[in-house]
């Protein structure tokens, strides 16, 4: 079992984003270039300046970014995403405990948020099955299958 570590949240830089994208796990670079054939620099460049987006530093390193982006303001309706390091798979534990700590920050503004997630991205589907998302209709995109989800509030 991996030593515990201390993740603490940061407002997202530019500098986390050649940080994590040198490192970032295979199925997210994956998804980043199926989703829109992009690498994973700059997958992270696009997705931080798209949202409001955070790094988490695990023991002070930045290894993984996420954040949320208005979708539908009226409706209260957002988008989520995260990205990272394989650190997430090493540490479960404590990122599973940062995760229920800011899932309700990150309704701060919305009510339910929104996205999809590649099929074939298993770690990521578990992680947000555990979230509480329900998943709905499939869709092919540049040969690859994702699947919409949802989080409420």
């Amino acid at each position: 079992m991996a030593a515990k570590v201390t993740i603490d949240i940061v407002p997202a830089r530019g500098k986390h984003c050649r940080a994590i994208a040198r490192r970032m796990r295979a199925a997210d670079i994956d998804e980043c270039h199926a989703m829109a054939g992009l690498s994973p620099l700059d997958g992270l460049r696009l997705s931080m300046k798209r949202s409001r987006a955070f790094t988490a530093l695990f023991d002070g390193r930045p290894e993984v970014m996420f954040g949320t982006a208005d979708l539908n303001v009226l409706a209260g309706i957002g988008s989520v995403w995260l990205l990272g390091t394989d650190a997430v798979e090493r540490h479960p534990q404590d990122f599973l405990r940062l995760c229920a700590k800011w899932r309700p920050k990150l309704f701060e503004r919305y009510s339910v948020l929104r996205n999809v997630v590649d099929i074939e991205n298993n770690t990521s589907i578990r992680w947000l099955r555990w979230l509480g998302a329900e998943f709905s209709a499939t869709f092919d995109l540049r040969g690859h299958t994702f699947v919409l989800f949802e989080l409420r509030k």
